[in-house]
C-alpha cells in the first residue's frame, strides 16, 4: 500500500498532519484540564448557605451546607451577626469532597447590608434584606428624585426600605457613630468574598436595587451617594459576572474568585438561559435580555444577567407552592405529594368548573396588590379533595401564563421555559404547565441550578456543555383555554376590591 492512500505524497502533507496532531493534542488536553478542574459554586440564602462542586463537565462533585437563623428584635428589624455568615461558609465549603477548588464565585440574595471599619472589622450586625426599618428613608428618597427617575435609574418599580440606600441613609440619622466609622458598604456576598480572598469586590449583578447603582451606565451613581452622605470609596470595586475579583491561596494551591449575580439570575444561568420559572414557596421567573428592557408600565422589575450586556426581568408571585403544601397538611389527611399527583389525575383539566385566585399572601406579579387574597370560585357539590388538589395546582399554572404573557406584551422572547424548585418533581404540574403555556418544558438534569450558575461563572470560559436536561415535556392539546379565560376575568373583577 503507497504513501499515497494516506495522503503523505509530500513533505508539505506529513508537516501539515503532524501540526494538526499538536494542536488536537492540546486541545484534548484543555479539555481534560477542564474536566480534572474544580469549580464552587456558594450560594448565600436567607437562612442558609449551600456550597456546591462541579467538575468541567457540570457533573456534582459534592454538596455542602450549613443554616443559620435570623434575629428578629423589634417589628421591622431583622438582623444577623456577619459572622454567623462566615462561619456558615466554611462549615459548608468543609463538607466538599476536596480542600482545593480552582475558581469559586458567590450568590445568594441581594440587599442584605454589612457595615466594616478601615480594617475589615464589622461594625454592627448585617441588615438583612427582610429588615424593613427605612421606611421613612425610602420614602424621602422617592420626594427628592420621583419614581419615574429612580425606575430608569434601577430598574426597580418601586423603593423598598429593605433596599441598600434608604438602610444607610438611615444608619445616618439613626446610628451616626457606625456611619462614621464605615469604611465599607458590602452586599453579604462581598463580605464573604472579601473575608476569602482578602479584596472588595462586587458583581453589578448584585446592586440594581441597591437604588445606588445605574443599570444604564453600569456605575455608581454620584447623585444618589451623595444624597445618602458617602462616596464611591466607600463601596467595593465593579466587577461585571465572571470577572475575577482575587485570587488567593487555598489548601493545595491558587484559587480564582469570580464575580455572580443574583440568584435567580444564577439560576438561570445554571438551567441553560432562556425563561426559567421556579415553583417553590413563591412563584418566581426569570426571563433573559439582550438589551435594557423596561416594562413600562411598571408591573416587572429589571435586573442585570449573567453575561456583560444582558439584562433579567424578574417577575414572581408570593404564593406557588406553598399553597399545595397548606392544602397537603391541612385537609389531606397526611397524603405525600406523589398521592396528590395521583389524586388531582382523577379530574379531567379546568376541575369541573373550579377556579382559584391564589393570592393568598398578597400579589406582586403582573398585577400588584399586597392585600389581595385567595378566592375560589364555581363550588358545586360535585367537587372533592381531587378537584381541590387539581385547581390549586392549575391556579398556580394560570398564574404563570398570566406573567409569561406579560413578559411576551414588553418584548420578551418565549419559546421554552425551564422549570426549578420542587413543582419540576411533579409529572402532572409539568404536563400542566406545558398545556396551558403551549411551550416546551425543560427539567435541568442538576437540582442545584443557583450553585451550578455561580460555577460556571467562576469556570469563566466556554461553559455551555455544564448544563444538562433531564427531560423536555412536550405540550398536549390547548385544554385550558376556557378556564383559564375565567380565571383572568376573575382577576380583573376581583383584584381591585382588595
Amino acid at each position: 500500500m503507497s504513501n499515497r492512500v494516506f495522503g503523505w505524497h509530500s513533505t508539505e502533507h506529513r508537516t501539515l498532519f503532524v501540526a494538526c496532531g499538536v494542536v488536537l493534542f492540546f486541545e484534548g488536553l484543555k479539555n481534560h484540564r477542564s474536566t480534572w478542574m474544580r469549580f464552587v459554586g456558594i450560594d448565600i440564602g436567607t437562612t442558609a448557605v449551600k456550597a456546591c462542586m462541579f467538575d468541567g463537565e457540570g457533573a456534582l462533585l459534592g454538596t455542602g451546607s450549613a443554616e443559620y437563623t435570623l434575629e428578629t428584635p423589634r417589628p421591622d428589624i431583622v438582623e444577623l451577626e456577619p459572622e454567623e455568615y462566615w462561619r456558615a461558609v466554611q462549615k459548608a465549603l468543609s463538607q466538599l469532597p476536596s480542600g482545593h477548588f480552582d475558581a469559586v464565585a458567590i450568590t445568594g440574595q441581594a440587599e442584605t447590608l454589612i457595615t466594616v471599619d478601615a480594617d475589615g472589622k464589622p461594625l454592627g450586625k448585617a441588615i438583612v434584606w427582610l429588615d424593613n426599618r427605612a421606611k421613612d428613608e425610602a420614602a424621602e428618597l422617592v420626594a427628592h428624585f420621583g419614581l419615574e427617575p429612580l425606575f430608569r435609574l434601577s430598574g426597580q418599580t418601586e423603593i423598598l426600605p429593605c433596599f441598600p440606600a434608604p438602610k444607610i441613609l438611615w444608619l445616618k440619622r439613626h446610628e451616626p457613630e457606625r456611619f462614621a466609622k464605615t469604611a465599607k458598604y458590602l452586599m453579604v456576598e462581598d463580605y464573604i468574598g472579601w473575608r476569602l480572598s482578602g479584596a472588595y469586590g462586587t458583581c453589578r449583578g448584585l446592586l440594581p436595587s441597591s437604588i445606588y447603582y445605574d443599570i444604564r451606565s453600569g456605575e455608581y451613581d454620584g447623585a444618589i451617594l451623595r444624597f445618602i452622605g458617602i462616596s464611591s470609596e466607600q463601596l467595593p470595586r465593579l466587577c461585571s459576572p465572571g470577572e475575577t475579583i482575587a485570587e488567593f491561596k487555598s489548601a493545595g494551591g491558587s484559587t480564582r474568585l469570580a464575580a455572580a449575580p443574583i440568584d435567580h439570575v444564577c439560576g438561570n444561568l445554571g438551567a441553560g438561559g432562556g425563561i426559567t420559572e421556579t415553583t417553590g414557596c413563591a412563584l418566581a421567573l426569570c426571563a433573559i435580555s439582550d438589551h435594557l428592557l423596561y416594562d413600562e408600565q411598571m408591573r416587572i422589575s429589571t435586573y442585570c444577567g449573567a453575561k456583560e450586556g444582558d439584562y433579567a426581568l424578574l417577575p414572581w408571585a408570593p404564593t406557588g407552592g406553598m399553597l399545595l403544601r397548606h392544602f397537603r397538611d391541612h385537609f389531606t389527611g397526611g397524603m405525600d405529594y406523589v398521592e396528590l399527583d395521583r389524586l388531582a389525575e382523577q379530574v379531567a383539566p379546568g376541575s369541573d368548573g373550579l377556579v382559584l385566585l391564589p393570592h393568598c399572601a398578597g400579589a406582586v406579579s403582573p398585577v400588584t396588590n399586597p392585600n389581595a387574597r385567595g378566592v375560589a370560585w364555581g363550588i358545586t357539590l360535585v367537587h372533592t379533595k381531587a378537584h381541590w388538589a387539581r385547581a390549586i395546582m392549575e391556579s398556580i399554572a394560570y398564574l404563570l401564563r398570566d406573567n409569561v404573557e406579560t413578559l411576551r406584551s414588553i418584548g420578551c422572547k418565549v419559546d421554552r421555559i425551564s422549570s426549578l424548585g420542587g413543582g419540576a418533581s411533579s409529572p402532572l404540574w409539568l404536563q400542566m404547565k406545558a398545556d396551558l403555556l403551549q411551550l416546551p418544558i425543560q427539567v435541568p438534569s442538576c437540582r442545584e441550578v443557583t450553585s451550578l450558575g455561580a460555577a460556571m461563572l467562576a469556570h469563566g470560559g466556554d461553559c455551555s456543555g455544564m448544563c444538562h436536561v433531564a427531560r423536555v415535556i412536550e405540550p398536549g392539546k390547548a385544554l385550558y383555554e376556557e378556564s383559564y379565560a375565567r380565571y383572568k376575568s376573575l382577576n380583573e373583577l376581583l383584584l381591585p376590591t382588595f
